[in-house]
């Protein structure tokens, strides 16, 4: 079997002798070579050169045993095709070039053509794609529209998302307006994605949890609905949601095949709770991989002894990959998961 078939059942939850491995954000600063190519080129501009995506993508894969490839890209190419560019800031963090502040900044923007100013994309996963030559999976991605949405109405991150609430809140219609717009975006990029060679998409609701439980169908989960119904039938679609574990049947009604978890849920309890077909995502807190390589390898081993026996695990941290991991304690993790339960 190979890494690509190993993950494709994973996704279906066939039996298994040992979960297939990725790692959110598993191309970084943690790896030497990328920070000599960040010395070279900026962040937007390897996002933006197919050549130098694909060399950003293969470079964990030449290390580690890893089942699959992600595209190496970032959730906020949508706004910018949308017309709302974004840049980081010398500081840290993200700014919007103008923050959504009302009806005319939503009318400013636009859908139309954004697959063709995305096609970057598509070049950067054709030559992924060659690359691999089946032996692995390849994966693409896309913010939710809740969290580009974040993004979009604060202008940057936020630690209150209290702009984006009060548009939710006081002006429904509007707030529906610009989750419409944003949906529309993110299915034509997966939609692009898929046919340019991704054999499952990621969705990433990295800030589904700044709304209450109360509120998340309406705020972000209707949205995600119409994304995983307008995508090809039989595409796996891996859904996300940081900090809503605690929410599994809103989750479970995603249309998701699988579902990516954080580190604060139980996953043998969340895998058992829920129906036999949807597979999970997960879940080793992304602190252990600065530590010490025994340390690391130790908390993956523990996590896949309380997985055995429940199928359609996929192995993966339970947010990105810090700056700080050390590539030893990476490798060792991954050596962890490829040996067991042989060891």
């Amino acid at each position: 079997m190979t890494s690509r078939e190993r993950f494709l059942a994973a996704c279906a939850c066939k039996p298994l002798d040992r979960p297939p491995i990725w790692v959110m954000r598993q191309a970084g600063r943690y790896l030497p070579e990328y920070r000599a190519m960040k010395e070279r080129h900026s962040f937007l501009e390897m996002v933006r050169t197919p050549e130098l995506a694909l060399e950003v993508t293969m470079q964990p894969l030449r290390r580690y045993p890893l089942d699959a490839a992600i595209l190496f890209s970032d959730i906020l190419v949508i706004p910018e095709a949308m017309g709302q560019p974004y840049r980081f800031k010398d500081e840290g963090g993200i700014a919007m070039e103008f923050r959504i502040d009302g009806a005319a900044d939503i009318a400013r923007l636009s859908t139309d053509g954004a697959g063709a100013r995305l096609q970057y994309l598509a070049d950067a996963l054709s030559l992924i794609k060659a690359e691999l030559a089946g032996s692995r999976a390849l994966l693409g991605f896309a913010g939710a529209p809740w969290t580009l949405a974040s993004y979009m109405v604060e202008g940057g991150g936020s630690e209150t998302f209290a702009r984006v609430k009060e548009l939710f809140y006081s002006n429904r219609p509007l707030f529906d307006e610009l989750m419409t717009k944003v949906t529309g975006a993110v299915i034509e990029s997966l939609r692009l994605q898929i046919a340019s060679g991704a054999d499952a998409v990621q969705l990433f609701d990295s800030w589904g949890s700044a709304l209450p439980a109360c509120d998340y169908e309406a705020g972000s989960l209707v949205w995600i609905r119409r994304i995983v119904a307008a995508l090809p039938a039989g595409t796996p679609i891996i859904l996300f949601a940081k900090g809503v574990g605690g929410n599994l049947p809103a989750l479970a009604s995603s249309g998701a095949r699988v579902l990516g978890f954080d580190w604060t849920v139980d996953l043998p309890t969340v895998r058992s709770t829920l129906p036999a077909n949807i597979a999970v995502q997960g879940n080793l807190d992304p602190v252990v991989m600065n530590l010490a390589p025994d340390v690391a390898a130790a908390a993956a081993t523990r996590l896949l002894e309380s997985m055995r026996g429940l199928s359609g695990h996929i192995f993966n941290l339970g947010h990105g990959i810090l700056p700080q991991a050390r590539p030893e304690s990476m490798a060792a993790v991954c050596n962890a998961v490829v040996s067991w339960p042989a060891r």
